[in-house]
């Protein structure tokens, strides 16, 4: 049976359609993905993102564990401070990305996706024992909504005890009061805008998420769905586990090698296979645009002179640049900007370009920067 965040009633109040993502029901969209997309891109969105994971690691040895499960080198961060970064498996597939909020040197709390929870505290619960550390899942005790786009600022700013300009980009301050409930809050989004993450308890995120509108009306703040999350993520260039990456596939195929630390001598899990495939990388990843008609999806086989040489990772209609356009992990050889090959939809080949994977900064706003 699909799980139910602390916000559900809210999202079927407002007449969201309910989806089944991860086990979880959510909304897809209240209005509708481009409503909701838009709104974000030009003024402010709310997301419940209560479904996500979030696991405490403590103790002397935190630091120390911590980067024997992640590939880039947490030592340098500052308190207070975020990373993005992967575990990998010892072949160097990717167990999970996530954001590694440090508290301290003996605190660290990882921020997984919601989809492999369970498989993430087990493998991170299992490494533990040779550490001295302890660990905890205390994702069902922690809720968290994401205010997302150029008016997030403004309107958050009404509903906290603190000065905003004092959470800088991927950095968090932990006890803010948001609608006078105690919370951390963060500031790293997943869309490509300014935008901050509210992580509190399962009753007050209630009071947050209520507090939150009221704050967005006059920008006319919308709550968002999953489906312009995805689209939203997608143009700005940010991954998805299982579209771009999984146990099979490895961050440096992804096109992701700077969160790949070769400089340390941390001897992390999976350092040996992804320093080997360095060597003689295979794949990349690149962003293409369609020159012909049709969507491009997740899994479309990719063709050059009817060779097989990729497969498309991600692809919508963008909403932003209005046209279709798609990240596609292809056979190195055939990477570089310019360069055409065909996308198999319905059976039939369809030119495409690559283009530079930000999208974005097409627009020539300030998405260029």
């Amino acid at each position: 049976m699909a799980k139910k965040t602390p916000l559900y009633d809210k999202h079927v109040a407002l007449n969201g359609s309910i989806i089944e993502y991860a086990g979880w029901e959510l909304p897809g969209s209240y209005t509708s993905l481009e409503d909701e997309h838009e709104a974000v891109r030009e003024r402010a969105g709310m997301f419940d993102v209560s479904h996500m994971g979030e696991i405490w690691v403590e103790g002397k040895e935190a630091e120390k564990f911590v980067n024997y499960l992640i590939t880039t080198d947490i030592t340098p961060l500052e308190d207070n401070h975020i990373q993005y970064t992967f575990m990998c498996n010892e072949r160097g597939g990717v167990v999970d990305d996530l954001l590694t909020y440090k508290y301290n040197k003996e605190k660290y709390l990882l921020v997984v996706n919601a989809a492999n929870v369970d498989k993430d505290f087990a493998w991170i619960e299992k490494h533990a024992k040779d550490f001295d550390v302890e660990v905890r899942n205390a994702s069902p005790e922690i809720a968290q909504v994401a205010v997302q786009g150029p008016k997030a600022q403004e309107v958050m700013q009404k509903i906290v005890d603190c000065d905003l300009d004092e959470i800088t980009y991927y950095t968090f301050k932990d006890g803010v009061k948001v609608a006078g409930c105690p919370s951390l809050v963060s500031r790293t989004g997943y869309t490509g805008e300014d935008g901050f993450e509210i992580y509190t308890d399962n009753e007050s995120i209630v009071k947050v998420w209520d507090a939150v509108l009221e704050a967005g009306k006059d920008v006319e703040l919308r709550p968002c769905g999953l489906g312009c999350r995805d689209t939203l993520r997608f143009e700005a260039s940010l991954p998805l586990y299982g579209n771009e990456f999984d146990e099979e596939h490895n961050p440096v195929e992804a096109g992701l090698k700077f969160f790949v630390d070769t400089k340390s001598d941390i001897d992390y899990l999976g350092r040996a296979a992804l320093e080997e495939y360095l060597k003689d990388p295979k794949k990349t990843l690149v962003g293409f645009e369609l020159l012909g008609r049709g969507i491009p999806r997740h899994g479309y086989e990719i063709q050059k002179d009817g060779k097989t040489i990729g497969v498309v990772s991600t692809g919508y209609k963008s909403p932003t640049l209005g046209k279709p356009i798609g990240n596609a992990i292809i056979d190195i050889d055939y990477k570089g900007v310019g360069n055409t090959f065909d996308v198999i939809i319905r059976n039939k080949p369809v030119e495409a370009k690559i283009i530079k994977k930000k999208f974005l900064a097409e627009r020539g706003d300030r998405h260029s920067k």
